[in-house]
């Protein structure tokens, strides 16, 4: 028991040691032990080599290692902790530690190919920390010392559970060293893990490394651009001259080096995915499509009597209101019949669409569940590799995944409307995959009708109203395409692409109602409260009447005619806005008034009271400075910033709704377009040439006939 106190004492004593970076205490306290540097001070087995790699302390290292006798057994170095990893192994985390990890192998080479529980070499830690140096050392080492054949490096790159270096590259996302991998390495590109998942597929449900470099501001774009990116240098003499620069006192920018660091990062990533995509032919495994060769406009199994197939199908608005009703339907005496077949079919639809649905449906072998790269990538938003795949591969727009969806089926499902319009570019392929239905009947209408799958990011919090609308504008575009008969086909559920929409979104169109209503309310009260205080303000005015005349004492300043007009603008302001908000609390909220109407007239009531508030409190200023009649210049510029300070925080308050609502403008200036009368001038055109041509002249002459012959 007295020696585990001693040891637990050293092991205190040497822990201090190390977070103190006292090396020469931590070389005193290791001779010290019989092990010596290979004495295990922590619970989990780890040597003391092993704590001076993971603290980065290649110097210290070097020192242990040179505390072995020169006779040591080259086995005593393949020592391990309880994960089964050797010294090589915590080296391989950080190039800075390259020289330890040379004299680790002129001491036991065979820590090369020692693994650890995971059945990883060290390689593959290198590559998981994205160490581009250490890297390149050990797999020239392995390439020296190993195998030379492709099959025996495959199973040197993998690890027990099929994980390649490529694999862990890409997850860990440092794709400068996954190209790398992938050019020297051609033969592990296609190679799946245990999930059935290539280097390419983990790159397409990538979505942050692609988003960091679409969503750039102005400012982080005109950076990006003016600035090219610097490529990394390996040779120790320019490493050199990089670490001596930054001894020196300079100037730098934090958010220039991380705009640089983004946008290089993605880079790297399209560069990697073209790499992989001409070497990915997944988009082969396809199964049969079904295209809609006789629609189904009815509900019923056999006809009795011709003129009672054909149902009319309700407007969208009838829809909504019989979403939450349920009864049997009769039509011409005719009762219809649902069969047991019929309900079988409904719920296997409804088992596969929730399995489908779960994030883990990409998880399962990709391949055999119909999730190729194009697939995944288009789930997640990732146009660059869609647009890469259709580049270099175009027949892959056609592949067809086991439930029998296509590119647009997918791109409409996980509501990724850019890769929705990528593809609708690309007219004579994209006209063969509009009228495909899948294996539950279900167009690309019907699509649009169901509720979408978001991509796996968390996206911004919008309101119901705002979020209809966004349904409603995808379901107008999608039914701009669709042939006419798309809107009355009936799914194996038999519901019309409508009647689905109606089902789905009945409880966002009710949250949307109530959200619209208290925001309209709320708006009006303060365009109430607005209202009165300017019309308070024009019997009051600043510094009184002439009790002779009535008139204005400071009728002659200029600053009272700033006050009289934005008064009266103010309350002009206030009224009209109340009468918007008011004529949206009297409508009936239909359905089809979320996509346009409401929400312009939501925005335009806003604008309206915004502009209320801005003409008050220039108002105010004017009364103020009208009252203190001082002519310092500073001090007016003072109190207009105060008077302005609420209307900036007013502004700032509602800038994310009022910059959500701003996206109706387009359609409204399209309506005002429409609107407007034009006059045709091509019959003027046809008597300009007549005007200014000559009388004379051959236009006018008749032709001449020579020999028999019309000149």
């Amino acid at each position: 028991m007295a020696i585990i106190k001693d040891e637990d004492a050293l092991n205190g004593h040497l822990y201090h040691a190390f977070m103190e970076g006292d090396e020469a205490k931590v070389i005193k306290l290791c001779g010290k032990t019989a092990e010596g540097p290979l004495h295990k001070m922590t619970i989990h087995k780890d040597t003391v080599i092993h704590v001076a790699c993971d603290a980065k302390r290649s110097d210290l290292v070097l020192k242990l290692l040179e505390m072995l006798p020169k006779d040591h057994d080259p086995r005593q170095l393949t020592v391990k902790n309880d994960v089964e990893n050797t010294i090589l192994h915590e080296a391989a985390t950080d190039s800075c530690l390259l020289p330890a990890a040379e004299e680790m192998l002129r001491r036991a080479p065979e820590l090369l190919t020692k693994r650890n529980v995971y059945g990883e070499i060290p390689l593959f830690c290198a590559a998981r920390n994205g160490e581009k140096k250490m890297f390149k050392f050990l797999v020239g080492e392995v390439e020296k010392r190993g195998p030379k054949e492709e099959e025996c490096l495959k199973g040197i790159f993998q690890r027990k559970d099929e994980t390649t270096i490529l694999h862990i590259t890409v997850l860990a996302e440092h794709f400068d060293l996954a190209k790398l991998i992938a050019t020297k390495y051609s033969y592990i590109s296609n190679l799946k893990d245990e999930d059935g998942m290539t280097a390419l597929q983990l790159l397409a449900c990538d979505s942050l490394a692609f988003k960091v470099g679409r969503e750039y501001g102005f400012l982080k774009h005109f950076m990006s651009s003016c600035l090219s990116r610097k490529k990394e240098e390996d040779d120790e003499e320019s490493q050199a001259k990089v670490l001596s620069y930054s001894a020196k006192p300079h100037w730098r920018w934090p958010m220039l080096k991380e705009v640089r660091k983004r946008r290089a990062k993605y880079e790297s990533a399209c560069a990697l995915a073209k790499l992989l995509i001409q070497k990915d032919t997944s988009w082969k495994t396809t199964e049969a499509g079904e295209a809609q060769s006789k629609p189904k406009p009815h509900k019923y199994r056999k006809e009795e009597n011709r003129g009672a197939s054909k149902l009319s199908t309700p407007s969208l608005d009838d829809q909504m209101k019989k979403a939450s009703k349920s009864s049997s339907t009769k039509n011409n005496g005719h009762e219809l019949e649902v069969e047991q077949e019929e309900a079988e079919e409904e719920e296997e639809e409804e088992e596969e669409e929730e399995k489908g649905d779960d994030y883990q449906e990409i998880y399962k072998d990709p391949i055999t569940t119909g999730q190729t790269p194009l697939f995944l990538a288009t789930m997640c938003g990732n146009i660059e590799i869609v647009e890469e795949i259709l580049n270099v591969h175009p027949q892959a727009l056609e592949h067809i995944n086991k439930k029998g969806r296509n590119i647009l089926h997918v791109a409409i499902k996980y509501s990724q409307k850019e890769i929705f319009e990528l593809v609708m570019k690309k007219e004579i392929l994209a006209r063969r995959l509009i009228t495909r239905t899948d294996k539950f009947g279900n167009t690309i209408l019907h699509m649009a009708a169901r509720k979408k799958k978001r991509s796996y990011l968390a996206e911004n919090i919008q309101s119901p109203a705002l979020q209809l609308r966004k349904e409603l504008l995808l379901f107008e575009r999608v039914k701009k395409i669709s042939p006419p008969y798309a809107t009355k086909h009936l799914n194996k559920k038999k519901q019309t692409p409508e009647e689905l929409f109606a089902t789905t979104y009945a409880r966002l169109h009710t949250n949307g109602k109530e959200w619209i209503k208290r925001t309209s309310e709320n708006c009006s009260i303060v365009a109430v409260l607005i209202a009165t205080v300017a019309f308070a303000a024009a019997y009051t005015i600043p510094g009184g009447s002439n009790e002779e005349t009535g008139r204005p004492i400071l009728i002659y300043e200029s600053f009272f005619v700033v006050f009289t007009l934005t008064d009266v603008l103010s309350l002009t302001f206030a009224l009209t806005s109340v009468v918007t908000f008011l004529s949206i609390l009297t409508s009936s909220f239909p359905i089809q008034a979320f996509r346009h109407s409401l929400p312009q007239k939501l925005m335009v009531g806003l604008t309206l009271l915004i502009l209320s508030v801005t003409m008050m409190m220039v108002a105010f200023g004017a009364t103020i400075i009208l009252m203190v009649n001082n002519k310092e210049k500073w001090k007016r510029i003072g109190l207009y910033l105060a008077a302005f300070f609420p209307v900036t925080i007013f502004a700032i308050s509602y800038s994310s709704l009022y910059l959500s609502l701003l996206s109706t403008e387009p359609h409204l200036l399209k309506i005002v377009w429409k609107a407007c009368p034009r006059y045709d001038c091509a019959p003027l055109l046809s008597w300009v040439p007549k005007l200014f041509r000559p009388k004379s002249s051959a236009w006018t002459s008749k032709p001449q006939t020579t020999g028999g012959h019309q000149v």
